[in-house]
C-alpha cells in the first residue's frame, strides 16, 4: 500500500497540545535547595521555528583541488513551549538534533542559529543565565573529592556573597538529603582508575550542582543514558519533583522504558532535525493513530515514537489492501509524518503561542548594563581565588605526592650523586657536566607534567566556566599557585641529595644560590609546559611540541655544541637551560679561580673550553632574561586560556559534535563572560 493513500485523520481527537499555561504551580519546598523566595521568578520558555545549520567540508572531486563546503540542517523549524511545573522531554534517535536543540534552549549554542526563544517574553541574558541550570550527558567531577566536598565547592563558587558559609552549607545538606546521597556523602566520586559511587550516583550530584543555584530552569541531556531501569526511574523521581517544585524542566532521553515515559508532561518528537509531534506525553498514541499509524499490539509508546522518528511504521490502516508492498520506505514514512505535523499541529501550535499569556508569571524588568556589570560575578575574586586554591588542592592532594614520582626523583637524584661521588675539584669536566645535568634535568621534567595540566581539566573548565562559576584568571592563577609546593619540594629534595653526593662547593650560601638557581629553572620550565597545554589543548600535539623543544634547547644548551654558527646562534638565547647552566657555572666558580688541569699545573677556570664558551659574567642580564621568560610563558598560557574559554557565555558541549561527526569554529561564542 503506498503512503500517499493513507489518509491521516484531521479530527482533534487525542490530539491537544496543552500548550497554554497551566494553573498557579504550587511550589513544593521540599525538592528546592531553599525555598523560592517572593521576587524568584518562573521560567515560561517559548521557541519558535529553530534552526540550526552547519558547514562540512565535503571531498575534493579531483586531485588538487580544495574541498567544496556544504551546509547541513540539524534543526529545522523546532517550535514549543514549556511552563513551569512542566517537564518536557525531546525524543529522538542518534543524530537527530535533541542535544543540539537542548543547547539553543539554554543558551549555548553559537553558530547558524535563527528562530526565536524566549523565557517570560524576554530573550537570553545574564540575568536568565543566573536562573538556568544545565546538566551535560557526561558527569564532569572531580574524582577525589567526596559527594559533599563537590557540593560544597559549588555552593561556595556558585550561590552569592549575600549568603554566609553556614547558609551555604545548610543548601548543600538539604540538597543531599532531598537527592538520596546522604548515605555516599563522604565517599569519593571516584574515576577510571579507582572505584567510588554509582552512575546513577554521579548522576544525582550533577543535578544536585545545579539546584544549588535554585534554578527557575533546568535542562538535562540524557540522564538516564547508562543507568539501570531502577537507577533512571530515581533519576525521573528527582526531576519530577524538581517540575513540581515550580521550576521549568526540559531533558533529553534516548529510550526510556514505559514507566519513565508516562512521567513526561510534553514530548517533542525529532526525526533528522525536524519535528513530527509536539504535544501531552498520554495523547502521543492516539495521535499517531489518528493519521493512519496505530499498532495492533501494546508496545512502550518510547518505541514506537523512536520508530516512527526512523521512518520506520508500525501496521498500517489498510495495510491487507496491497500485501504486495507491506514495507514503508522509511524516507515517506517521514516525509508523511513531517506533513501530518505541519497539518495538524504546527499552524494550530502557533497560534497558541501567540496567544499565551506570560502577565501570570513572575518577571523582574531587565537590568540596565550598570546592573548587569555589577552582579556580574556572585563572588568576589578573592574568593574564588581562596576557594579553587583549597578545592584544587584537596583534589590533588593524592596524585600530588605521590609514590611514584617520588621514587622517580629521589632514585635519579641517589644515582647521580654515587656516579658524580665526591668529584675532585680537579676533574672540572665532571663537575660541569653534573652541573649541566642538574640544568637539563630540572629544565625538562617539570616541562614534561606542566603539559597535561590545562588539558587534562578542559572538560572541567568548559562546564564551570560555561556556567560562570569564577573568572578565568581566578582559576589560572589558583591552579598555577596550587601546584608550586609539588613543584618545588621535589627539585628540593633532589637537589639536597645531589649537591652533597657529588662533592660540589661546600659552602652554605653556594649551596642555597644554587638551589634557588634551580627552583627558578623549575618555575619557567613549568611555565612553557602550561603555555603548551594551553595553546593546544590536546595532549599528543602538546608532547609532541614539547620533545621538539627540549632537544633544540639541549643541544643549544651551551655543553654539546660550543662554537655554533652565526646564523643559528640565536637559538641558544632561547634556551632557558642554558641561562640556569650559565648561572650554576657563575655561583660554583669565578673568574679568578684555578684548578689543577695537571700534575701541579693550575689553569685558570675561565680558560677551561666547555666554560669560556658560556662565560661567568653578567649573571644579572641571565637572570632578568628568565624573569622575562617566566613572565612571558605565564602570560602566553594566560592569553591562550582567555582566548579559548575567556569569551563565552556559551562553550561547546561534548556530545554536541560528535552526534554528527561536525565540530563548530574554535572559541566561537554569542555572549562574554570575562
Amino acid at each position: 500500500m503506498s503512503l500517499s493513500s493513507v489518509a491521516p485523520k484531521p479530527e482533534n481527537d487525542g490530539t491537544e497540545l496543552a500548550t497554554g499555561p497551566p494553573n498557579r504551580v504550587e511550589v513544593n519546598t521540599a525538592y528546592l535547595a531553599y525555598p523560592i523566595q517572593k521576587n524568584s521568578q518562573s521560567f515560561l520558555q517559548r521557541f519558535e521555528e529553530i534552526v540550526y545549520k552547519v558547514n562540512r567540508e565535503g571531498k575534493g572531486t579531483g586531485c588538487g583541488e580544495t574541498p567544496s563546503i556544504k551546509e547541513k540542517t540539524i534543526l529545522n523549524g523546532v517550535t514549543g513551549m514549556v511552563c513551569p511545573g512542566e517537564l518536557l522531554a525531546m525524543l529522538g534517535p542518534s543524530g537527530s538534533g535533541k542535544t543540539t536543540l537542548l543547547t539553543a534552549l539554554g543558551g549555548r549554542l553559537s553558530g547558524m542559529l535563527s528562530g526565536k526563544i524566549t523565557y517570560n517574553g524576554q530573550p537570553f541574558s545574564g540575568s536568565m543565565k543566573r536562573r538556568t541550570g544545565f546538566v551535560a550527558q557526561d558527569d564532569v567531577l572531580y574524582p577525589h573529592l567526596t559527594v559533599f566536598e563537590t557540593l560544597l565547592f559549588t555552593a561556595l563558587l556558585r550561590l552569592p556573597k549575600s549568603l554566609t558559609k553556614e547558609e551555604k552549607v545548610q543548601h548543600v545538606e538539604h540538597v543531599i538529603a532531598e537527592l538520596g546521597l546522604t548515605r555516599c556523602q563522604n565517599s569519593m566520586i571516584g574515576g577510571p582508575l579507582f572505584r567510588g559511587i554509582s552512575g546513577g550516583e554521579k548522576k544525582r550530584v550533577s543535578i544536585g550542582q545545579e539546584m544549588l543555584i535554585n534554578p527557575s530552569l533546568l535542562l538535562l541531556d540524557e540522564p538516564t543514558s547508562g543507568l539501570d531501569s531502577t537507577a533512571a526511574q530515581r533519576i525521573l523521581n528527582t526531576l519530577k519533583g524538581l517540575a513540581g517544585g515550580g521550576r521549568t524542566v526540559i531533558t533529553t532521553i534516548h529510550q526510556p522504558s514505559s514507566r519513565l515515559y508516562y512521567m513526561f508532561d510534553k514530548v517533542v518528537l525529532l526525526s533528522e532535525g525536524s519535528p513530527i509531534y509536539y504535544g501531552l506525553a498520554s495523547t502521543a498514541m492516539e495521535y499517531f493513530s489518528s493519521v493512519g499509524f496505530s499498532t495492533s499490539i501494546t508496545v512502550n509508546p518510547a518505541d514506537l515514537l523512536l520508530d516512527l522518528a526512523n521512518g520506520i511504521g508500525p501496521d498500517f490502516q489498510h495495510a491487507t489492501e496491497r500485501s504486495d508492498n507491506p514495507q514503508q520506505d522509511p524516507k515517506s514514512v517521514r516525509e508523511f509524518l513531517i506533513s501530518a505535523y505541519d497539518k495538524n499541529i504546527s499552524t494550530r501550535l502557533k497560534i497558541e503561542l501567540c496567544s499565551s499569556d506570560v502577565s501570570s508569571y513572575n518577571y523582574k524588568e531587565a537590568p540596565t548594563r550598570n546592573d548587569v556589570k555589577s552582579e556580574k560575578w556572585c563572588t568576589t575574586w578573592w574568593h574564588q581565588f581562596k576557594i579553587l586554591l583549597i578545592r584544587g588542592m584537596r583534589e590533588r592532594r593524592f596524585e600530588a605526592f605521590n609514590r611514584l614520582r617520588i621514587f622517580q626523583v629521589l632514585s635519579v637524584a641517589i644515582l647521580g650523586g654515587l656516579l658524580w661521588w665526591r668529584t675532585p675539584s680537579s676533574h672540572i669536566d665532571d663537575r660541569v657536566a653534573m652541573l649541566f645535568f642538574f640544568s637539563v634535568f630540572w629544565g625538562f621534567y617539570p616541562l614534561y607534567n606542566a603539559v597535561f595540566t590545562f588539558p587534562q581539566e578542559r572538560a572541567m573548565l568548559i562546564k564551570e566556566r560555561s556556567s560562570g562559576m569564577y573568572r578565568l584568571s581566578a582559576y589560572f592563577l589558583a591552579r598555577t599557585v596550587g601546584d608550586l609546593p609539588m613543584e618545588l619540594a621535589l627539585p628540593t629534595a633532589f637537589t639536597f641529595i645531589f649537591y652533597w653526593m657529588g662533592g660540589l662547593k661546600p659552602d652554605p650560601s653556594t649551596f642555597i644560590l644554587s638551589l634557588l638557581v634551580v627552583l627558578f629553572s623549575v618555575l619557567v620550565s613549568q611555565s612553557l609546559g602550561l603555555a603548551f597545554g594551553a595553546l593546544l589543548m590536546d595532549v599528543k600535539q602538546a608532547t609532541t611540541l614539547a620533545s621538539v623543544t627540549t632537544l633544540v634547547f639541549l643541544i643549544a644548551g651551551g655543553y654539546y655544541v660550543r662554537q655554533i654558527p652565526p646564523f643559528i646562534i640565536w637559538l641558544k638565547y632561547l634556551s632557558y637551560s642554558y641561562y640556569c647552566y650559565k648561572l650554576l657555572l657563575g655561583i660554583q666558580y669565578d673568574e679568578n679561580d684555578y684548578y689543577e688541569c695537571a700534575k701541579e699545573v693550575y689553569c685558570r677556570v675561565a680558560d677551561y673550553p666547555a666554560i669560556k664558551s658560556v662565560g661567568l659574567s653578567h649573571l644579572w642580564i641571565d637572570i632578568s632574561i628568565m624573569v622575562l621568560m617566566l613572565v612571558g610563558y605565564r602570560f602566553m598560557a594566560y592569553i591562550a586560556l582567555h582566548r579559548e574559554y575567556g569569551s563565552m557565555w556559551v562553550i561547546r558541549i561534548h556530545k554536541l559534535a560528535s552526534d554528527y561527526a561536525l565540530t563548530t569554529k574554535r572559541g566561537s561564542t554569542l555572549h562574554e563572560i570575562d
